[in-house]
């Protein structure tokens, strides 16, 4: 197989890509650190392509702060924009497929039924604005590219909600949630999952794609899943938005359709809480 690239090694995603490869042996995954894969240093990533010379380059790198970005917006831009630009621009060069991972908050979430590809997208925070902006610039410089959108990744690795939880349900006796925002958790593995099915089946489909586990769960609900499986003994109360305001505003309603990618790969999607229940026994398993 040929070599695959990973930007942003380090992060969550890209720490399910190291473990996926690690346990089924895929040795064609290139992970290189951030001082080699600066996706914002058009030289080194100039030297990194004509070294390895990857058949694909999955981009698992991006401002992911959604708050702070409101205030950091020119920062954003640049990796979320910028970013995905200069990659795009050597896999032109290099004849290299890319993965651009990208999110639900391209959506303002102001319908009711499952997210499509061909929605409209209109983003209605400085993240969402910049991850949608890295989608555009894509067309324009190469014709061999995914863009998978995702959304409520969590996982065993790095900072993410359910180790949030786990650790406020330990030292808390009550939490309250937001319970009128509605989407799908997703388990980053399965993801990674997803992405390393698309890279082995060679497939031509190129185009925008949704990914994300099955079903629908509010915040509130998500993390009642998440004590009930732990068994972490905690009074969760729902609440709505208004009572917890953000600096970024999130969409209310972000459960994306799997039609196209199960389709175009015949992936089967595991259902939320199945997954769940796997990343909390990963997690018991560390502690």
């Amino acid at each position: 197989m040929s070599k695959t690239i990973i930007f942003g090694a380090s992060g969550q995603l890209g720490q399910c890509f190291k473990k996926l490869a690690a346990d089924r042996g895929l040795g064609f995954f290139i992970f290189p650190d951030e001082t080699e894969a600066n996706i914002l240093d058009v030289d080194g990533l100039g030297k990194l392509f004509a070294k390895y010379k990857p058949a694909y380059a999955v981009n698992c790198a991006a401002y992911t702060a959604v708050d702070k970005a409101e205030d950091d917006a020119e920062l954003a831009e640049k990796i979320n924009k910028t970013g995905v630009e200069n990659i795009a621009k050597l896999c032109g060069e290099h004849g290299t497929k890319l993965i651009q991972v990208s999110t639900d908050f391209v959506f303002k979430g102001d319908i009711s039924s499952p997210l499509k590809e061909d929605d409209e997208t209109l983003p209605i925070s400085v993240y969402g604005q910049t991850k949608l902006d890295g989608e555009k610039v894509i067309p324009a410089l190469l014709n061999e590219y995914f863009i998978v959108r995702t959304a409520w990744l969590y996982s065993e690795f790095a900072n993410n909600y359910v180790k949030t939880m786990l650790k406020l349900g330990a030292e808390r006796p009550e939490l309250k949630i937001i319970a009128d925002q509605a989407g799908t958790p997703t388990y980053a593995i399965d993801l990674a999952d997803c992405i390393i099915t698309i890279i082995q089946s060679g497939s031509e489909a190129y185009g925008i794609y949704h990914y994300s586990n099955e079903g629908i769960a509010s915040w509130y609900d998500f993390s009642k899943a998440i004590f009930e499986i732990s068994g972490t003994e905690v009074k969760v109360i729902p609440i709505p938005t208004s009572e917890y305001p953000t600096r970024a505003v999130r969409p209310p309603y972000s459960v994306m359709d799997k039609t196209k990618i199960k389709k175009a790969f015949g992936i089967e999607v595991p259902y939320w809480r199945e997954s769940l229940q796997i990343c909390i026994a990963q997690l018991k398993q560390q502690n």
